[in-house]
């Protein structure tokens, strides 16, 4: 008996044959002995084989074969996902990063290293190759920084040109490395704006000499705890940063400001500049004729430039800061008393950091032979002493 392998299409026609001799009378021994194989064979055989034909064989063949495939893919999907999930941690977006990863999963997970490379699509003769740091690496870092600070606007491309006009002898493909190494890109650029010294009323053109030279107002919005919107008028002297008013109400218009203003103005004087935005209750004809009589020059600063309303726009955060943030208003009435309250103390009590950390009411209304022997003026505010009276 020879140790021959059979095809299954072989092993069902020796089987054939095999009942052929059996219905003729042949003994089990006489007929293993003449198919040439031995006793467990021949049952094995009729076992797997027994009553199938040809095609069924190939049939099961393939599915057989085709189980196999599945499992092994199965098992290599199960792998690829392992070493996925070990790169879970963070990305890999360069051969160097990915380098280190490969030989982490190599020794962690026993995979081979074709494998990883193929997963991570790394080629592996960039894994072998072991990269060598030049001996003016860190002086060619140190320059490209350097010259990326001076030229904030320049690109890697630009900052190359003038490392050759240097002296230095590289080409843009090390630089861009270093570049992303570092960290450095080109900042997004930023909307243009016009210069405040070309603006009449700016901030820079005209700024406040005395009290009452120039007033700022604008408007603010919040909501009561009904989700029912408020507006509030804050007007400023921007010398003195003292809040003159704020004046709270469901609705305001341009009549709501002329009132406001009037008021102030019969209490505290009329100011030679007032400073806002272009709101339409702020350039209403009514309210530019009367304040035309009265002489209050109007000062309005660029659309789209709150900078340029910077004394009112800070007080505006501060207020909404320290007051309208914290404090939940349940109807109209509260907020005017709160607000009006927060106004007094900001006046009074809250240390201005322009007046020396001092709060500007008290400077405005003390007179000046009353004021304590160990007062002093800010640096900055020579004239303020000269400016006290009481209101």
């Amino acid at each position: 008996m020879s140790g021959k392998r059979y095809s299954p299409e072989e092993i069902i026609a020796k089987l054939r044959e095999a009942e052929v001799y059996l219905a003729e009378g042949v003994k089990v021994g006489e007929v293993i002995r003449r198919l040439g194989v031995n006793k467990i064979t021949y049952y094995r055989w009729r076992q797997e084989y027994g009553g199938m034909k040809v095609e069924q064989a190939k049939k099961l063949k393939d599915l057989e074969k085709e189980n196999a495939r599945l499992k092994r893919l199965l098992a290599d999907a199960e792998l690829d996902k392992a070493i996925l999930k070990e790169a879970a941690g963070g990305k890999l977006v360069g051969p160097s990063r990915k380098r280190e990863f490969i030989e982490h999963a190599c020794g962690r997970l026993g995979v081979s290293e074709r494998r990883a490379c193929r997963l991570l699509k790394q080629h592996r003769s960039t894994q072998w190759r072991k990269p060598v740091r030049a001996d003016d690496e860190d002086a060619l870092t140190f320059a490209i920084i350097e010259l990326a600070t001076r030229y904030g606007r320049y690109g890697y491309k630009r900052i190359t040109a003038l490392l050759r006009s240097d002296g230095w002898h590289v080409n843009h493909k090390r630089v861009a490395r270093i570049w992303r190494r570092e960290g450095l890109k080109v900042p997004i650029k930023q909307p243009k704006r016009g210069r405040l010294w070309f603006n009449d009323g700016s901030c820079v053109r005209l700024r406040p000499q005395h009290r009452n030279h120039v007033w700022a107002y604008d408007f603010v919005q919040d909501r009561t705890r009904d989700n029912r919107k408020f507006r509030m008028l804050t007007v400023i002297d921007e010398f003195t940063r003292e809040c003159l008013a704020i004046k709270v109400k469901r609705r305001l218009n341009n009549q709501d400001v002329l009132d406001v203003l009037g008021e102030l103005m019969v209490q505290r004087g009329v100011p030679d500049h007032i400073r806002s935005d272009n709101g339409s209750e702020f350039r209403a004809k009514a309210l530019r004729k009367w304040l035309g009589n009265i002489g209050v020059k109007t000062l309005y600063i660029e659309p789209g430039s709150p900078w340029e309303n910077g004394y009112n726009e800070s007080f505006n955060g501060r207020l909404r800061d320290e007051c309208l943030k914290v404090e939940l208003f349940n109807n109209l009435m509260e907020a005017k008393i709160i607000i009006e309250m927060w106004r007094r103390h900001y006046n009074t009590v809250h240390p201005h950091s322009s007046l020396g950390y001092r709060p500007p009411a008290p400077q405005t209304i003390i007179p000046a032979d009353l004021a304590p022997a160990n007062w002093e003026l800010p640096p900055d505010q020579p004239s303020i002493r000269s400016n006290l009276m009481v209101t």
